[in-house]
């Protein structure tokens, strides 16, 4: 009994020691023993409102769930606009450097498109169509004494037509084509409607620069930065599209599209005003007279006058 005598509870002694103390006492039980404890709290306490710690739970765990956005909402759209500034740039600078093998949907959209850069890059492109093209012609109409300056306020509204009914109509287009054919049975892939719209916005940003710089006088110079920012734009539609397509005539009718959008903003907004006809020599202006003219007509009038005569 050694051993037992070595194993003490100092727990149950101090209590031994206080019933021994005071023999009158009780203990409450387990059972017995309140489940709440009331805690002292300071005048400035509110009481929660009933499902408030509920909800905090929930954001706190992260198991809220998203309700479903209306079409009709002002969230609905913004969940399309939710982009940074480094996104952007990033995506822009993909759109103007296009590299063999990456492709811009993978590398930069990261099943992430937007609609705030395709919107603002086509606003600026329609201003920098319209205003440069406006430009563009003052030099040749100052030269005119009758000139007289008018904005072409209806080259904007011109410009917006063509940028967006294009930045909006050929994705459809295209983006339906792909559907259909994925549906038809073909072993071929699709992006969304959205990251469709989004490669097309940003590939439009080349034109931007090349509309400003078509204000330089020089009509070589101006079909070569055609020629350059077509070649960069349409290569960022060929290198995303052509592992979906894998169709050369499908794939050359998007890049000829492309390249004839740019042909018909330099032909219609940057051409030439129409030349007056040649002017009168300085010698007729001077005199005030009338260039040179045949007198046959007259000559003969006066013979015949005087032959009358002498019958």
């Amino acid at each position: 009994m050694a051993a037992s005598d070595e194993l003490r509870f100092p727990e149950f002694e101090e209590a031994a020691e206080l019933l021994a103390a005071a023999p009158g006492a009780t203990t409450a039980s387990a059972s017995e023993r309140p489940s709440h404890t009331a805690l002292d709290v300071g005048p400035g306490y509110e009481e929660a409102e009933p499902g408030e710690d509920a909800d905090n739970a929930e954001l706190l765990g992260g198991q809220k769930q998203k309700q479903p956005r209306s079409f009709w909402t002002f969230e609905y759209y913004q969940a399309f606009f939710d982009v940074d500034t480094h996104q952007v740039l990033d995506r822009i600078k993909g759109s103007v450097t296009p590299l063999p093998g990456r492709n811009f949907v993978r590398h930069h959209l990261r099943n992430n498109p937007d609609l705030y850069g395709p919107f603002w890059i086509c606003a600026t492109l329609v201003f920098a169509l319209a205003i440069s093209g406006n430009l563009s012609h003052l030099p040749e109409k100052r030269a005119s004494p009758s000139f007289h300056y008018s904005p072409q306020f209806h080259k904007v509204t011109i410009a917006a037509t063509v940028v967006y009914c294009y930045a909006w109509l050929v994705p459809l287009a295209l983006w339906g084509y792909l559907r259909w054919r994925q549906g038809s049975g073909a072993r071929a892939g699709t992006y969304s409607f959205l990251e469709t719209v989004c490669v097309y916005g940003y590939s439009l940003f080349t034109y931007i620069p090349a509309a400003v710089l078509w204000l330089i006088p020089a009509a070589w110079l101006q079909w070569l930065l055609l020629a350059v920012a077509a070649l960069l734009s349409a290569s960022v539609l060929a290198l995303t599209f052509w592992p979906l397509v894998r169709a050369l005539a499908l794939l050359a009718a998007v890049v000829a599209l492309h390249a004839l959008l740019a042909v018909c903003c330099k032909l219609y907004f940057f051409q030439r005003p129409p030349s007056a006809g040649p002017a009168p020599s300085p010698l007729h202006a001077t005199l005030g007279t009338e260039p040179h003219r045949s007198r046959a007509p007259q000559h003969f009038a006066n013979l015949s006058q005087a032959a009358s005569s002498r019958q």
